[in-house]
């Protein structure tokens, strides 16, 4: 490209339209069936957790090793899936995934012993972990811009339908074995078949990922211009300049600065002061509790006297409550603004986790908690639900996709991503020690991190609703 090269029409790329808006939602459906899968990989556990511990007769420490070592998986998956992605294209990478993902739901189907079961939990967040950033970052580099905001809403919107599908294959199971977990179907306990049964949508998103293009981003880069034009014109219309578009992604990519390490690190406490915050926002997403609503909620209401078919029932409840939360953000985010979303949150957080604190206060009774303090924690959980749906669900995500300048971006949201892995863990795996010392006592932490995520947002983060990416710093 000479120097007397024309700017490409980045305004007529804005403005394009595809031919056929149903092949471009086809091609973004596929790929956010790696977050489906995410989010019924992460939350098919919660249906297990009890058979696992009569199975392999296990204390409540190891359980939560087991249950929680899925995220060391993620966060490999997370931290190598952009540079299999660049060497070896977006769509290898999801058929990876989609593979990685089918072996680890029989492994874990047919475990020899707790420790190979372990293995296939490892390799299953590896998957999920590949998932979590191939999505997305596919759904961007596909989507017309006109629609790009809309579209990537399909990939957290296939998390929780994945979650909520989950525990309904989870409920239906109990039920075909009598409403025993351990209860035997074909020759296999019941939470065997519920771990086994995601071969089916994985097997349905490896061959998706044989329906729809491959990235142009990823074609130029690898020199294959011609097919990243036919890629172009169908996600964006046959009207757009294609010769100018190619030319605009070629120029963007060549002047992109990758972000080191190095380039987060300020002068007095380690990171620049931007990263601390989306490490803060990462860690307090987590610190809620969130995650026990969906790898714990059947042992939770299990524990407190609710019998295993109500507990099911409950856990797949929680996950509708989670999706219209979901959907409510989604209306939100745009229109009253990221913070104000998440203090509305954090409010509502607190006091739902308080009411369960209350309630699982009270001595039971026959092995049950007393019939107000039970109604008031089964209508706390579910507002708990909702208010996090509605706020820190999908406001974290967009803040972190947001508010780092451009020269660290990438970078940055590593480290933030990389800091919600590892809180997740923590939680995950400290939880059913926490509950044998003090089920109340946990969910007091819980809201006192609910209730300080109020100032961390009031001091510490700036809204970004209406902002362009290049005004961030």
């Amino acid at each position: 490209m000479t120097s007397t090269a024309q700017p490409p029409p980045v305004s007529a790329a804005r403005e394009a339209h595809p031919d056929h808006l149903g092949h471009v939602i086809f091609i973004t459906a596929a790929a956010a069936m790696g977050g489906f899968l995410f989010g019924y990989d992460s939350s098919v556990i919660n249906g297990a957790v009890e058979a696992i511990r009569g199975r392999y007769d296990i204390g409540s420490g190891t359980l939560a090793q087991v249950i929680a070592i899925a995220l060391i998986g993620c966060a490999i998956g997370a931290a190598t899936a952009g540079r299999i992605a660049d060497r070896i294209g977006r769509i290898r990478c999801m058929q990876i995934a989609a593979g990685l993902f089918t072996v680890s739901a029989v492994g874990s189907c047919v475990p020899f012993a707790l420790w190979d079961l372990a293995f296939w939990r490892i390799v299953g967040g590896f998957a999920i972990g590949m998932a979590s950033v191939i999505g997305p970052a596919y759904i961007a580099e596909v989507s017309p811009p006109a629609y790009r905001g809309r579209l990537a809403s399909f990939q957290q919107a296939a998390i929780v339908i994945g979650i909520a599908v989950s525990q309904l294959v989870n409920y239906g199971i109990l039920q075909l074995a009598d409403g025993e977990q351990r209860g035997e179907i074909g020759g296999l306990e019941a939470w065997q078949w519920m771990l086994g049964v995601m071969v089916v949508p994985a097997v349905l998103y490896g061959l998706l990922s044989f329906a729809i293009p491959e990235s142009p981003r990823f074609l130029i880069s690898v020199g294959r211009t011609e097919r990243a034009k036919e890629v172009l014109g169908e996600v964006e219309g046959h009207g757009v300049d294609l010769d100018a578009r190619v030319a605009e992604i070629d120029r963007a990519m060549r002047s992109e600065h990758k972000s080191t390490f190095k380039d987060l690190l300020g002068s007095r406490f380690g990171f620049l002061p931007i990263v601390w915050v989306g490490i803060g926002l990462s860690v307090f997403q987590q610190l809620v509790g969130i995650n026990v609503a969906f790898y714990y909620s059947s042992t939770l209401w299990q524990s407190v006297g609710i019998d295993p078919t109500d507990s099911f029932l409950y856990s797949f409840t929680t996950s509708i409550i989670n999706i219209i939360g979901t959907v409510i953000a989604m209306v939100l985010v745009d229109r009253i603004g990221r913070r104000p979303l998440a203090l509305i949150g954090s409010a509502g957080m607190a006091i739902a986790l308080a009411f369960e604190a209350w309630a699982f206060s009270a001595d039971l009774v026959d092995g049950k908690l007393p019939t107000t303090q039970g109604v008031v924690a089964l209508v706390a959980a579910h507002v708990f639900v909702l208010f996090f749906a509605l706020s820190w669900g999908v406001v974290v995500w967009v803040f972190l996709g947001e508010m780092f300048p451009n020269r660290i971006r990438a970078a940055a949201l590593g480290v933030a991503a990389s800091a919600q892995w590892i809180a997740n863990w923590a939680i995950t795996a400290s939880f059913p020690s926490l509950s044998d010392w003090n089920l109340s006592g946990t969910y007091v932490i819980y809201t006192a991190f609910a209730v300080l995520s109020i100032p961390f947002v009031l001091r510490y983060v700036k809204e970004t609703k209406g902002k362009a990416l290049e005004e961030m710093g």
